[in-house]
């Protein structure tokens, strides 16, 4: 969501990109937002300019070391993703 966020500059943006609806990614967004001591997510109201949202330097920090640890786990964790990719590719037995 704060990647879609980042890219879309809208919260109702990157929530139809994600296929959630606007209430559960505010409701992401605002539970991101009181968990850390500042805010992941600034909103500008809407109007004659048009609302948005912004990640803040924190929201862009949480996105860069997401990606850094996905990355790590998914090359750490490659022969257990095997394993669990080969148990989804495996013939339902009826």
């Amino acid at each position: 969501m704060l990647r879609k966020i980042g890219e879309t500059h809208s919260i109702s943006a990157a929530a139809r990109a994600l296929g959630v609806p606007y209430k559960r990614a505010w409701l992401l967004i605002d539970s991101l937002n009181q968990g850390f001591v500042t805010p992941v997510v600034e909103t500008a109201k809407g109007g004659k300019g048009g609302g948005g949202a912004r990640l803040t330097a924190l929201g862009q920090q949480l996105v860069t070391a997401y990606d850094a640890l996905e990355t790590r786990l998914n090359l750490e964790a490659k022969d257990e993703l095997a394993a669990l990719q080969r148990l989804v590719d495996q013939p339902t037995s009826d």
